[in-house]
């Protein structure tokens, strides 16, 4: 399968409807208006493709970009692949989900994650720290730096109210999963989320808010929220 195939098969399935949508959430480039639930359908047949990922995601279509993070093998992303991604996103969603998804994935996770919070563009920035969110979610604690966390959570209360608003958003989601996942730093990070209190971000004509780090902290614990075997969804 081909991204030209992808490109012919979900262009019929997208509608004017939740094109609307994904504008209102900040999609500003081409998109056709696929919903998640139906490139799932997609990924589902297609499975892992690395050729096929980096094809949909050159397109520069949101419906597409999404779906090659859905299907990308994240363990073959280089570097420069996930560099090209970073700066070939055209909005917020593409930043925070796919590219922090994959990268996540790859072996390299970490290491972007630290030199893309220092960016400043903007979308690179929230790319950075919504990596960082996700490897909490997904890497064991025993095998975390413990000590460069617990500086990056003293960084997040030190700066995030200087911060973009998308990026505030994404170091506020850096707290909450530090609280949520990383066990031993449960208390740091509940202490560094009452201090920074409450973050506000213009979200838009939309219906979406910010969490706010203690409560969704302390919810995370009640479901018993354990380690993530992948962050994509």
């Amino acid at each position: 399968m081909t991204a030209t195939d992808v490109l012919t098969e979900i262009e019929t399935l997208g509608t004017e409807q939740y094109r609307k949508v994904l504008r209102t959430h900040g999609v500003t480039d081409a998109c056709f208006g696929v919903k998640i639930e139906d490139l799932k359908k997609v990924q589902k047949r297609v499975k892992t493709d690395y050729r096929l990922a980096l094809d949909l995601y050159a397109t520069g279509i949101y419906d597409a970009q999404y779906l090659a993070g859905l299907v990308a093998d994240d363990a073959r992303m280089t570097k420069a692949d996930l560099r090209r991604w970073v700066a070939g996103a055209g909005c917020d969603a593409l930043c925070q989900y796919t590219v922090a998804w994959v990268a996540t994935g790859s072996k390299h996770g970490r290491e972007l994650a630290l030199e893309w919070i220092d960016a400043k563009k903007e979308r690179t920035a929230v790319a950075g720290w919504a990596t960082l969110g996700c490897l909490v979610a997904v890497v064991a604690d025993a095998a975390l730096d413990l000590a460069e966390l617990t500086r990056l959570l003293a960084r997040v209360e030190k700066t995030i109210h200087e911060q973009p608003d998308r990026v505030r958003y994404a170091m506020n989601g850096f707290v909450i999963a530090v609280g949520s996942y990383v066990a031993p730093l449960h208390d740091a990070a509940v202490a560094t989320a009452k201090r920074i209190g409450r973050v506000e971000v213009d979200m838009g004509d939309t219906a979406c808010k910010v969490p706010y780090a203690p409560e969704s902290i302390a919810k995370a614990v009640a479901r018993g929220v354990k380690k993530r075997k992948t962050v994509k969804c």
